[in-house]
């Protein structure tokens, strides 16, 4: 019988080199990476998740306390990522807010109301907003305001009902969003 001779002894902790800690990583991190960019590009990672805004829709509809305005004419390239009714309560009026990223990648809200104004512009802007001048978008005249930082806000005023479409996107998308919503 062949005999072999004394097993090698693992090495100790302190005997490690930087090598061998970094091919350990390695063997961690690669696959994680893999896993990553499979997601990132074959999956649509990047890809904003589309909601469905007509229940929400629906909901301010039945609610019957504003006329909705829903968009028309939208292209398909304007996803649709959130969208909420909230009806009357104590605090304030009822509310549709419906979220979109335009064609770009920006962000844009559309809020429908029949808040009374000056209280909505300070919810939904801030409370120093202030319009700075008017925007014919088909046959209404909407007003144009700096929200928060960063944002600029298309404002539609009536007596009973407001419409608000704010966020990052540039004025020509803004103004798309707007006419969407414009009574026709």
């Amino acid at each position: 019988m062949e005999t072999t001779g004394p097993a090698r002894p693992a090495r100790d902790r302190a005997e490690r080199t930087p090598k061998d800690i970094t091919l350990s990583l390695l063997v961690l991190l690669v696959p994680i990476l893999l896993v990553f960019g499979f997601y990132r590009v074959f999956l649509g990672a990047d890809d904003p998740v589309a909601v469905d805004p007509g229940p929400a829709y629906e909901q301010a509809g039945a609610a019957g306390e504003f006329p909705v305005r829903s968009p028309d004419g939208l292209g398909p390239d304007w996803v649709a990522v959130s969208a909420v009714f909230r009806p009357a309560s104590a605090a304030d009026g009822p509310t549709l807010r419906v979220g979109y990223v335009t064609p770009a990648g920006a962000a844009v809200q559309v809020v429908q109301s029949s808040r009374p104004a000056p209280e909505l512009l300070v919810a939904e802007l801030t409370a120093t907003a202030q319009p700075q001048g008017d925007v014919a978008i088909g046959a209404t005249t909407w007003q144009r305001y700096a929200a928060r930082p960063g944002e600029r806000a298309l404002v539609w005023l009536a007596p009973q009902h407001s419409v608000l479409v704010v966020g990052a996107a540039d004025a020509d998308e803004l103004r798309v969003m707007a006419e969407a919503h414009t009574p026709h």
